[in-house]
């Protein structure tokens, strides 16, 4: 049957675009995290009415994160889809205002483990404390890598775990770190599976500055604030939930600086706030997809600013857009983003270093990184 006979089956319509967002969000994020958003997602991808409601709000308002994360903040518990989604009639307005007042400002701790392996080597060669800055930083949980603990665990990846790799046989099973003079249990113990040559250091680097930059810093000391913190966390990694308990007590007993304000503006003159016998580095999480093509290119035209300015160093933790290429390219070129498969790339000063579980989870080295 040729297309051009009037029997043949019609094309099917491309997917709409917010439905192809939560669909992706259900099959290649959620799935190994949460079994509950990995079914709500999907579900929602295949509810059309639901759709056409989410795109009512702006472009940035309608990635699934922020709908579930609005919704578990006003109550939405685990249940089927037809139980959530009649929690969604129900509360619509709610969630609506919620949606466009807050924003994913996930601060994982955990995130900490993946890039303290380069924190401490920066350190090391530089042969001074550091100053840290990180831009997208929400409550600035991030800011105290010097201040958790730490289990790398090479002898024994989980098989559960999509993003953990493999064990490595070659390396002690186990690498554990803690602040100097802490108590257990006064700090969050960050667990990392560890795969290839990982510079684990020996001992925590020393932290003398930490600040960081969010258009919307949360407080630490603000109920409401730590509440959305809480509400961000996938509905079963209890865990994790733990853990942030944890770091905000941590924060809560020296707030960092916090400068509210668009990160490409603020950067320059945070940077000239911090001290100049430290070592000063730039990082940030999961923050680049929020930047269009020409902020990004800003944010790269200001870090080789303070790089030959100041000798700040600059640490990327970012998922498979990353952050757009000197060449157009929106991963680094020797980077198959295949790979990646809702994972994090790490570089150091533009250079791949890593491959990292996008809650800190699991830390792959990559070869090229060790020279």
């Amino acid at each position: 049957m040729s297309p051009a006979d009037p029997a043949a089956a019609p094309e099917p319509a491309a997917e709409p675009a917010t439905a192809q967002w939560y669909r992706h969000f259900g099959t290649v994020d959620a799935p190994g995290n949460s079994l509950c958003y990995e079914d709500w997602s999907v579900a929602i991808a295949e509810d059309p009415e639901l759709i056409r409601r989410i795109d009512e709000w702006p472009h940035n308002k309608r990635q699934p994160l922020l709908l579930l994360a609005a919704a578990r903040f006003l109550g939405a518990q685990i249940s089927p889809y037809r139980e959530f989604r009649s929690f969604l009639d129900e509360h619509w307005d709610e969630i609506s205002r919620t949606v466009l007042a807050r924003a994913t400002q996930t601060n994982e701790a955990g995130r900490c483990a993946t890039l303290l392996p380069s924190l401490a080597r920066i350190a090391a060669t530089e042969g001074r404390p550091l100053a840290l800055i990180e831009v997208g930083a929400s409550a600035g949980l991030a800011l105290f890598p010097d201040r958790y603990g730490y289990e790398f665990d090479a002898g024994s990846a989980d098989p559960g775990d999509p993003a953990a790799g493999s064990a490595d046989p070659g390396r002690a099973a186990v690498t554990r770190l803690q602040p100097a003079g802490a108590q257990p249990g006064t700090f969050p113990l960050l667990r990392c599976t560890t795969t290839g040559p990982v510079p684990l250091p020996a001992q925590l680097p020393r932290v003398v500055w930490r600040a960081g930059i969010d258009l919307n810093p949360l407080n630490v000391r603000s109920p409401d604030d730590v509440a959305w913190l809480e509400a961000l966390i996938w509905p079963e990694q209890d865990f994790r939930r733990e853990r942030l308990r944890q770091a905000i007590a941590v924060a809560q007993a020296d707030p960092p600086l916090l400068v509210a304000g668009d990160l490409n503006e603020q950067l320059v003159a945070l940077a000239g706030r911090a001290p100049s016998d430290a070592t000063l580095v730039v990082f940030h999480s999961a923050v680049m997809a929020y930047l269009d093509a020409e902020g990004r290119e800003q944010f790269r035209g200001t870090i080789a600013e303070l790089t030959a300015g100041r000798g700040c160093h600059w640490l990327s933790n970012e998922g498979h857009t990353v952050i757009l290429q000197a060449d157009g390219s929106s991963v680094v070129p020797e980077m198959d983003a295949e790979r990646l498969r809702g994972r994090f790339l790490l570089t150091h000063n533009g250079q791949p270093v890593a491959i990292a579980g996008p809650h800190g989870q699991s830390l792959e080295w990559l070869q090229a990184a060790t020279s």
